[in-house]
């Protein structure tokens, strides 16, 4: 998971555009945005990670706010 690249689909794409970007990627095909990562995994963690992020910031928290409370849930998830 990296950050700058999270942080770049949050500021360039919309909740909608992310969700489709998942959706495409759950197909198996290629979205119709820009997504960086080492491989399918990591590029899907970023969507999810940016789509988490969006809606907790539509609610009104930061992007740090934010991205600390999905830290948290992946850590939580893994132990």
């Amino acid at each position: 998971m990296q950050i700058p690249i999270i942080k770049k689909l949050v500021e360039n794409y919309s909740l909608v555009q992310l969700q489709e970007a998942e959706a495409a990627m759950m197909e198996e095909q290629k979205p119709a945005i820009v997504v960086e990562g080492k491989d399918e995994g990591e590029c899907l963690t970023h969507v999810l990670a940016s789509i988490y992020i969006k809606e907790k910031m539509d609610q009104g928290a930061s992007f740090n706010q934010a991205l600390r409370d999905f830290s948290q849930r992946v850590r939580k998830s893994i132990s």
